[in-house]
């Protein structure tokens, strides 16, 4: 082995190390993950064979991963596909990449269910499956619908449900949010709607407002224009006693939870996601 031969171990402290100088976030983790994908090597195999070598093939495509993310596209959009909660979701340029704090949703709806049972739950926005996907595949009774404005979105929504043995449980639709479907319907209903003022997605990092569809991100002027049009819908085609959870700026609880309150929802609260921020608006249709 010549000492221009470049293995595991080299690549991964060279990628980490330019990564690093470029004022990246996350350098070793991104590096990792770009080495992972570019040679086929586990992270465990970097670890316990650090000294294989990787072939030109494998020099060249990690070379191009690292010159993306080095112009700021995230290692997801390199990939071309994203973990969310204990999935793999594939996601491309028309969906949003699901992040970390919506987990937190998907959380509090299985802390509110059994693992045997029934249910229905609702998706607005549904973008790539991530958070309806992620109930059902906990929920093997229960059955799930995901809207969506995007047919490009739910393409991958569909193809996700397909790739994890859920399409016979998970159905979609194309629509703005919960127009067209029937009263008292589902249990949940959850939606993580665009929520970002228009004036402040220019402010945004490169890897989101370079990336991410404007459609999953602008919640217009004042960021409350989706929670307007959709908490009513809502409202309406939850069953009794059925509960909402909906995602929020970080500076949004009383606002969003006045219009739920406002909408006919009672026990309406916000709770807070894992970097203590406001997060998740929780509200349940008053039982007649």
């Amino acid at each position: 082995m010549t000492e221009t031969t470049t293995t595991l171990v080299t690549a991964w402290k060279s990628a980490q190390s330019r990564l690093k100088e470029a004022g990246l976030d996350s350098p070793a983790i991104d590096a990792r993950l770009l080495l992972e994908a570019a040679t086929g090597a586990s992270r465990t195999e970097i670890v316990t064979d650090p000294y294989r070598p990787l072939t030109a093939d494998q020099v060249a495509t990690l070379e191009d991963y690292l010159s993306k993310r080095l112009k700021r596209m995230p290692v997801s959009r390199i990939l071309g596909r994203k973990g969310f909660w204990k999935l793999m979701l594939n996601i491309n340029s028309h969906v949003l990449s699901p992040r970390p704090e919506t987990e937190c949703l998907v959380d509090l709806i299985l802390k509110r269910t059994e693992e045997g049972q029934s249910f229905q739950v609702a998706d607005l926005g549904v973008g790539s499956g991530a958070i309806l996907l992620s109930i059902l595949a906990e929920r093997p009774a229960a059955r799930g619908l995901g809207t969506d404005i995007s047919e490009e979105a739910l393409a991958v929504a569909r193809e996700n449900a397909a790739n994890l043995g859920l399409a016979g449980r998970a159905a979609f639709l194309r629509t703005s949010w919960a127009v067209g479907m029937a009263d008292d319907s589902f249990d949940f209903v959850a939606s993580n709607p665009p929520y970002i003022r228009s004036d402040v997605i220019p402010t945004l990092d490169p890897e989101v407002k370079e990336h991410d569809p404007i459609l999953a991100l602008d919640g217009g002027p004042d960021g409350l224009q989706a929670y307007i049009e959709l908490i009513p819908d809502v409202f309406r085609v939850l069953k009794k006693d059925g509960m909402a959870y909906i995602e929020i700026g970080f500076d949004q609880s009383e606002a969003v939870e006045k219009i739920m309150k406002d909408a006919g929802f009672i026990n309406v609260h916000t709770l807070l996601d894992l970097s203590t921020n406001p997060r998740i608006v929780i509200g349940q249709k008053f039982a007649l």
